[in-house]
């Protein structure tokens, strides 16, 4: 039986909730092989995918987009899960933006009501009730998502890389050096 690789600890990762859920799991893609470049533009295009303003359909887009990018399955869900919260608190502020971008007024929206509302009324009475605030949303996301993008996307990539170049002299580096 061989020894287990020095380059992956076994076991599961030493450290805190994002040390465990985030950090670890991209310093063992670096590992693996995967380029920096490769690895910013899985979580950009996964973040701008999480936070689309419509619950239940970011499973799907993330799925759709990765494989029609060939990124990280895995990587994408696993970010797509812990940007949840996130998405929840963005969906009001989208569809105060797009109101804007719509020079609609502001109407009375809430997560809370539509929540309420989706629980407990038809299809139909739904989207009467909220189908331009998901318009408005849509269009915020959609004017928003290439910025977010090339904010995430732009500082990863060089970070990525000097994280790979550690590793790398790391993993080369004699034993008890």
């Amino acid at each position: 039986m061989s020894a287990p690789s020095p380059e992956v600890p076994p076991g599961p990762p030493a450290g805190g909730f994002w040390r465990r859920r985030l950090l670890e799991p991209l310093r063992r893609q670096l590992l693996q092989g995967v380029t920096p470049r490769k690895l910013a533009a899985t979580l950009a295009i996964g973040t701008v995918c999480s936070l689309f303003p419509f619950l239940g359909f970011t499973s799907l887009l993330n799925l759709g987009v990765g494989v029609a990018l060939r990124l990280n399955q895995p990587l994408l869900q696993g970010w797509n899960q812990l940007l949840g919260p996130l998405q929840l608190l963005l969906i009001l502020p989208y569809v105060r933006a797009g109101e804007l971008l719509w020079g609609a007024p502001a109407g009375a929206f809430s997560v809370d009501a539509m929540l309420e509302v989706f629980a407990g009324a038809s299809w139909g009475e739904f989207l009467a009730r909220f189908g331009w605030a998901g318009v408005h949303a849509f269009t915020a996301w959609l004017v928003t998502a290439p910025l977010v993008a090339a904010l995430l996307y732009l500082p990863l990539v060089p970070t990525f890389t000097r994280t790979a170049g550690r590793l790398r002299r790391a993993s080369a580096a004699p034993a008890g050096a």
